[in-house]
């Protein structure tokens, strides 16, 4: 088994953690069909506003990812398509954080970080040597 991969245990006990699928609307509301759809639709226009919000806060500064994912976990209280987005997200993160743990990554991740730095410290050394501590912009009082 390779670095990131979950073996078939640790999948079995993160699938019997994992809820059941489907609605967790209160039992009188699925009682009524037509509360029901009423309750989906409002589920459903609730979790497309925080996503758009979250959509227009991608360029915007805010946490943009945060609120699309708070938008996803909305709808998955109501729609399995939502659940099993949200599942896959899970695995792969998971997946991610396991991967981010092994040493070679580790070591890769402060390899580029260090050389990033170093290429950022010698721009920025060029910049002053050329031009001195003086701001490219003028603040006037």
């Amino acid at each position: 088994m390779g670095p990131g991969e979950i073996s078939p245990g640790e999948a079995a006990r993160l699938m019997k953690d994992e809820k059941p699928l489907g609605s967790r609307a209160p039992r009188f509301v699925k009682g009524s069909r037509a509360l029901h759809l009423g309750w989906q639709v409002g589920v459903f226009l609730l979790g497309l506003v925080v996503v758009v919000i979250g959509v227009i806060m991608l360029p915007l500064p805010g946490p943009g990812w945060l609120v699309i994912f708070a938008g996803m976990a909305i709808w998955g209280t109501e729609f399995v398509w939502a659940q099993l987005v949200l599942r896959w997200t899970k695995r792969k993160v998971t997946e991610a954080a396991q991967r981010a743990l092994d040493p070679r990554v580790r070591r890769r991740n402060i390899i580029l970080t260090s050389i990033g730095l170093a290429i950022c410290a010698v721009l920025l050394s060029v910049y002053v040597w050329q031009f001195g501590l003086v701001m490219p912009w003028t603040i006037s009082d």
